[in-house]
Formats: C-alpha cells, sequence, structure tokens
C-alpha cells in the first residue's frame, strides 16, 4: 500500500466514533488485506496529520489502537512498523518452516539446548515410553524475518533421533530422511500469562498472554514419534480452523 492510500481516507461524517477510531480502522483493515507487508514502514504521525487535517495526538491515538491490537511494532527512535503475523490453519500437519516458507517468510532459529536426556514422566506418557528411557530435547526460538515467534521444546525417543544436534532447521526435513516424520498429530492449545524468564526470551512484557501449544505427532503405524511444547506470541499468532455444520 502507498501512503497516497492512506492519505485518500476521509471522515465518515455518519459514524459518531472517534476520528482516531476511524482513522485506526482504516489503516487496520489495509494491514489485513495485506495491502502492507511485514516490517514495511506506516507513514509517519506528522505525515498522517498533515493528510488528514488532524493533530499529531489523533494520529498518535490511532497507531496506539494498532499496537494494541498487535497489528504495529513501535521501534524505538525508528519508527513504525507492520507486526509480522502467521497464521496457521489447524487442519494441515506442517512443520513451523514449512508453513513460513509457504507464507513467504525466512525461517530460523535460535538454539538454546539439543542433547539427550532422561524422559520426565509426562514424557513417558505421551511417547509411549519405559521409565529409565532417553528422549532427545530441542529447546529454541523460532524466528520469521528474524523476529522471535515462539519457543518450542520438542522431544523425540532417541532411536527416533539419535543424533539431536544433526538438526539445524526443520525438524520434520530431517526426520523425512529417516521416514520418521509424523503424519498426523493432535494439538491442544490454551492462554497463560508469560513468566519473567519466558517474557525476557520471547521479547514481551512479564505476564503478557501467549498462547501454548502442545502437540503429539504419530507414525502411520500409530506410534507417538514427538512431544512438541510451543510458546506462541499471541500477538503473531493466529489459528484459523475451518468448521462445517452436519447435515
Amino acid at each position: 500500500m502507498s501512503q497516497s492510500d492512506v492519505f485518500e481516507f476521509k471522515p465518515d461524517t455518519r459514524d459518531s466514533s472517534p476520528l482516531y477510531m476511524q482513522l485506526a480502522r482504516k489503516l487496520g483493515q489495509s494491514i489485513r488485506d495485506g495491502r502492507y507487508k511485514p516490517d514495511e514502514a506506516l507513514p509517519s504521525e506528522r505525515l498522517l496529520a498533515e493528510s488528514l487535517d488532524v493533530s499529531r495526538v489523533t494520529a498518535r491515538s490511532a497507531i496506539d489502537q494498532l499496537v494494541e491490537q498487535g497489528l504495529v511494532i513501535r521501534r524505538r527512535g525508528s519508527g513504525n512498523y507492520i507486526a509480522p503475523r502467521f497464521e496457521q490453519p489447524l487442519s494441515h500437519l506442517k512443520s513451523f518452516s514449512e508453513e513460513l516458507r509457504h507464507r513467504g517468510y525466512t525461517p530460523s532459529s535460535r538454539w538454546l539446548h539439543r542433547n539427550i536426556v532422561l524422559a520426565k514422566i509426562d514424557e513417558q506418557m505421551s511417547l509411549g515410553l519405559s521409565s529409565g528411557e532417553k528422549v532427545a530435547r530441542l529447546e529454541r526460538l523460532r524466528l520469521a524475518d528474524d523476529v522471535v515467534m515462539a519457543l518450542e521444546i520438542s522431544v523425540l525417543p532417541q532411536h527416533v533421533l539419535p543424533h539431536p544436534m544433526a538438526v539445524e532447521g526443520s525438524l520434520y526435513e530431517h526426520l523425512n530422511l529417516t521416514h520418521q516424520a509424523p503424519v498426523r498429530a493432535l494439538q491442544h492449545i490454551r492462554a497463560l500469562n508469560a513468566q519473567p524468564r519466558l517474557a525476557e526470551q520471547l521479547g514481551i512484557p512479564d505476564r503478557q498472554a501467549v498462547l501454548f501449544i502442545t502437540r503429539i505427532g504419530y507414525l502411520e503405524t500409530g506410534q507417538a514419534v514427538e512431544l512438541t511444547h510451543s510458546y506462541c506470541r499471541s500477538d503473531y499468532y493466529d489459528f484459523i480452523a475451518e468448521m462445517r455444520r452436519d447435515g
């Protein structure tokens, strides 16, 4: 979207809502329509104010609304930018990397841990392991275009992933090489408030809501081969489900 498109905005005299709300809705709809690209700069508050013949306070208030909605990121000393958003359909099993590439983002990881450890009790239950068995545990920050989107902890039986350090990018692509990639998964999603350590890792304020996702991936045989816990930034993540009514 070009700046001239925004400058064509005119207040709706039939709308009793404040001008800054009208402007926020106009800009917000343009962002959702994809007329701005992720990380593209918004017109400055000064340019918005001049084009609309309103105060900079009004322009700033409109942008404040977009920041609260997670559509815009303020970068101190640089300006206001469109926040990347990751819309993940719930009907298809794809890796983080596959989904991001499909949507035109560049995926990357910031590794925190990759090792072989004893399985915890909940991991034994989820993966059908016996007491004393070991698992590969991968912990990393997932990034889209260098923006941290999520903290991801994946646990797999050692016989499925004996060399966790060999995983560089997509876990599923790596598992495909040994025909151990899940073909179906059960996924549970709930909201929780980020504790200080998690908030620091994700670059968000303490206690901000995040989406906590637990996924168990299965082979065609029904064997569980993956347990992944993901803490996703709620300002960047959207999950979409298509539903149909029977009959």
